[in-house]
């Protein structure tokens, strides 16, 4: 296989040594890369049932074969851990910079192990690896760290770092580089436990070779001409905020906490008077031609704040906690930046406190504290005191909505809005059928990213028998796993007329592989089934595939369709009726050689 190294970096934080780890070729041809191979890597280092703050928790960071080449948007990085919020596969995509620079270390990936014995920062060049003391860059933000470093190391030093809430163990602390956050799941929160405060990287090699490279350039250059196209055209002038105001009329913007699907002051926050009022500049991640990352500042009377804003970050610290000023959720973004928070976990945590002083429940602290619907002073102050575990209320929501709920009791875990431990994106299922069934069964918990269900209800589809939205769910499932393996961005998803033989073609390009459409999509089908695989071994059972109760009845999915549903989605991947994987199964998707290489996850 071409455009790999074949190789990894296991570095030990417990002893500091260091030590290159072979990929098996299997592995890289059967696998890709990306969050394929992170997904492996994790059950090979991992041993079985690992606490998630245990130094034994391995932390991934993984690059993918299209890094290098020259194809837009291949610049995407894909981490793995075992996630404090779920206690099941933990993984998250970050872009830019620094996953080209890794690229050029001669590593594939990166396999942390380990707990430093003090605060450190992991300083990678080259084949080279060591530990710096990081006393002085305590308390600081992601970005101070990362200008310090880089002033100290070399203005060719890529870095990602935690800020205060990965410090203190916030579990959906996040991991920054470049002004870019992997947030879901709280990597952050383990680099914390691993007492690291950064990873600081120079890689001064070459990329390793295509297999065609007069055939990877002009294909490039295709795909770059269709990202300048129609089909990106929303996230170049407006970004994924253009969402917000479209999905309240449709009635499936999450709203105070999942209690509505609209949000009457849904105008004052849409993307169209953002762009219009408030956007400072555009800017785009490292290879990518697009430029979807639109930056707002704030109007008002305080002190200017200008923020990178995605749809997921309005809608969370906007509708969901009843916000209506933009300048309001603007400082909450910025705040989530600074002490390095996931904006979804952290507006669906706040949020279920809100709607506990609502309801009349009692919360830990001073009630002047508690965080109320609509309160924007009460949404920040409380998002500080979450990003410095300060006093019983930001110590308590610093756990995410479940732990919370099952601590203050009183009937709260109703209106906890996750699952699995994750708190859901902001897309409320209502008559939303395939994304109701996405949300339960995605292996990381509710998510957006690791399936584009909601293409289906958004289509014609929407209406066809369970069995097809389960088909058409699985497939999404597959194609963005395959996605977040090359790795390319999910914004160039429709920039494919057939994408998996569209990419299947790249593929071939670029690593030699004699890889079709068909071959393509089982790729994705082993990587799914893998991070299945590490859930079962974590203890996952099939009342974990589900949805909050709040979701299940008229104002979601009635129970017994998404039943129906989830029993519908299990055949199409040949899984068992409780969710287990057979071993008929492994055989046939190629998994159990691989597994073979991977004695801790047999």
């Amino acid at each position: 296989m071409n455009a790999v190294h074949n190789q990894v970096l296991v570095v030990d934080l417990s002893t500091g040594q260091t030590k290159p780890f072979p990929i098996p070729q299997e592995v890289s041809s059967l696998l890709l890369g990306g969050a394929g191979l992170a997904a492996w890597l994790l059950l090979h280092f991992a041993p079985p049932r690992v606490d998630p703050w245990a130094p034994e928790n391995p932390f991934i960071v993984a690059t993918g074969p299209f890094i290098g080449t020259g194809i837009t948007t291949a610049s995407k990085l894909a981490i793995a851990t075992t996630s404090p919020q779920t206690g099941f596969i933990g993984d998250s995509l970050t872009s830019s910079y620094l996953a080209l620079v890794l690229r050029r270390t001669g590593f594939d990936a990166l396999v942390i192990l380990g707990q430093a014995p003090r605060w450190s920062v992991l300083v990678v060049e080259n084949h080279q690896a060591y530990l710096r003391p990081a006393d002085d860059l305590l308390g600081q933000d992601p970005e101070a760290t990362a200008a310090a470093l880089r002033n100290e190391l070399g203005r060719d030093v890529r870095v990602a770092a935690i800020g205060r809430a990965g410090e203190r163990l916030v579990r959906y602390a996040a991991v920054v580089n470049d002004g870019r956050l992997a947030g879901r799941t709280g990597p952050g929160a383990v680099l914390g436990a691993k007492r690291l405060k950064a990873i600081a990287v120079r890689g001064t090699g070459r990329f390793p070779p295509v297999a065609n490279p007069a055939g990877v350039t002009a294909a490039a250059r295709r795909l770059a001409a269709r990202s300048l196209g129609p089909e990106t055209a929303k996230y170049r002038e407006l970004g994924t905020v253009a969402n917000l105001a479209f999905f309240s009329r449709l009635g499936v913007l999450p709203t105070r906490n999942f209690q509505a699907g609209s949000f009457p002051a849904a105008e004052a926050l849409a993307g169209e008077y953002l762009t219009l009022h408030q956007r400072a500049d555009r800017q785009a991640c490292a290879a990518c031609t697009v430029g979807c990352e639109h930056h707002f500042r704030t109007t008002d009377a305080g002190p200017e704040v200008t923020v990178r804003l995605e749809y997921e970050t309005l809608f969370a610290l906007g509708s969901l906690c009843g916000i209506e000023d933009p300048n309001t959720v603007l400082r909450a973004a910025a705040l989530c930046d600074y002490y390095g928070m996931d904006a979804i976990s952290a507006g669906g945590t706040v949020a279920w406190a809100m709607e506990c002083v609502e309801r009349g429940i009692p919360l830990p602290g001073d009630p002047a504290d508690w965080p109320r619907f609509g309160d924007g002073l009460s949404l920040l102050r409380t998002l500080e005191a979450i990003g410095e575990r300060r006093g019983p209320l930001g110590d308590l929501l610093a756990e995410g909505s479940r732990r919370a709920a099952e601590i203050v009791g009183q009937g709260s875990q109703a209106w906890a809005m996750h699952v699995k431990g994750l708190e859901l994106p902001g897309y409320h299922p209502k008559n939303l059928r395939a994304m109701a069934l996405g949300f339960a069964i995605t292996p990381r918990g509710a998510c957006h990213n690791r399936t584009s269900a909601y293409e289906v209800d958004f289509s014609e589809q929407a209406g066809n028998p369970f069995e097809q939205l389960a088909r058409a769910t699985a497939q999404s499932e597959d194609r963005a796993a395959i996605l977040d393996t090359l790795p390319i961005c999910k914004f160039l998803r429709h920039c494919f007329d057939d994408f998996f033989v569209e990419a299947a073609e790249l593929v071939r390009l670029v690593t030699g592989l004699p890889f079709d459409a068909n071959e393509l999509q089982r790729t994705g089908e082993r990587i799914v089934t893998l991070k299945k695989l590490f859930n079962l071994r974590q203890g996952w059972t099939r009342a974990d595939d589900t949805l909050p109760d709040r979701l299940l009845g008229p104002d979601g999915i009635e129970p017994a369709e998404l039943e129906t549903l989830i029993a519908a989605y299990y055949r199409i991947r040949g899984w068992t009726p409780d969710g287990q994987v057979p071993a008929t199964r492994l055989h046939d998707l190629g998994l159990a050689s691989l597994l073979v290489h991977a004695p801790s996850g047999s």
